[in-house]
């Protein structure tokens, strides 16, 4: 065997060996750095809104190559017929969207939150289920987002150390085909079944939610579906920012609000944004594979007037 062929056999190896690396969950800012301008590797800034942020933050300074994508009006999440918002659209209009992006099904897909508190990296994890729910596995999250990213200050100058492009990312569409995994999708009657024999269902909304002394605009009843279980979202990272928890830490805050993080589990809030981020936790970084996500959320189940509540408050 000549030392040619033993180099393609060891390149060959190296470059399966970083594939297989990159798929996983979370990627550090480590990670990002070293695999700047690489072939098949897309990230997406989805930095907005949610983070106190809009477009022209992209445009002043992002990791360089990323694209940059609209989470709240892009069409990411629609209003379905019966007028419930932030719903997964149909899989065409998904995937329009994503190969509009220049984003293909061989590309691996690294997600930037602005990663400031855990209500933004919300936009990541739903991003994250999206690709999921459509059969793309090769799929990552920048765990801390773009405050992790820009953390690492050059002394003398005050400026950040990692590298930064300024303006628009020019993309060229590609074709992208979704696989719909519909085991993924549970709807208002999955839920009720669960509910009514004892399932474990989780609520990442705020704690004060949860028991019914507020709600959300889009929520038209107080309190939560009956037998659930609150673990707000911003338990879920640390300090309640854009890291998120060690496993160590996650199963003694599941262990704590008595959730066991094994076995069939439905996340839910008000409209499957914070959920996504329950979700994320417990089907990928505790790797709870019985774990879903309730899209329609408290905004669907408080709609139907024949769909019972829990409210534990009682003042309103």
């Amino acid at each position: 065997m000549n030392k040619l062929y033993i180099l393609i056999i060891l390149s060959c190896l190296l470059f399966t060996n970083s594939l297989a690396q990159a798929a996983s969950p979370l990627v550090s800012v480590d990670w990002v750095k070293n695999n700047l301008g690489k072939e098949g590797i897309v990230f997406l800034d989805v930095r907005g809104p949610l983070a106190g942020k809009t477009k022209a933050d992209y445009l002043r300074g992002h990791v360089p190559g990323a694209i940059w994508t609209d989470y709240l009006m892009g069409g990411w999440r629609v209003a379905n017929k019966d007028k419930i918002v932030g719903m997964l659209p149909p899989v065409t209009k998904l995937e329009k969207l994503i190969g509009g992006l220049g984003i293909s099904n061989n590309d691996h897909v690294v997600i930037i939150p602005n990663g400031g508190k855990a209500l933004d990296v919300g936009t990541a994890t739903r991003v994250y289920w999206t690709f999921k729910v459509l059969g793309h596995e090769n799929v990552s999250i920048l765990n801390g987002g773009m405050v992790a990213y820009l953390a690492e200050i050059d002394p003398k100058t005050k400026k950040p150390l990692n590298p930064l492009e300024k303006g628009m990312v020019k993309v060229t569409a590609k074709s992208f085909k979704g696989n719909l995994q519909q085991a993924m999708i549970i709807n208002k009657s999955d839920v009720n079944k669960a509910s009514q024999a004892g399932g474990i269902l989780v609520d990442n909304r705020p704690h004060n939610q949860f028991i019914g002394i507020n709600k959300h605009p889009k929520a038209t009843r107080f309190g939560t579906i009956p037998n659930s279980k609150s673990l707000p979202e911003n338990w879920l990272t640390k300090n309640g920012g854009g890291m998120f928890s060690s496993p160590a830490r996650l199963n003694k805050l599941y262990s704590y609000a008595s959730i066991p993080t094994k076995g069939s589990q439905i996340n839910f809030c008000n409209t499957g944004h914070w959920a996504s981020l329950g979700w994320f936790v417990s089907h990928e970084i505790l790797g709870n594979k019985e774990a879903k996500m309730y899209d329609g959320s408290m905004a669907e189940w408080t709609a139907d007037k024949g769909l019972p509540m829990q409210e534990t408050a009682k003042i309103n």
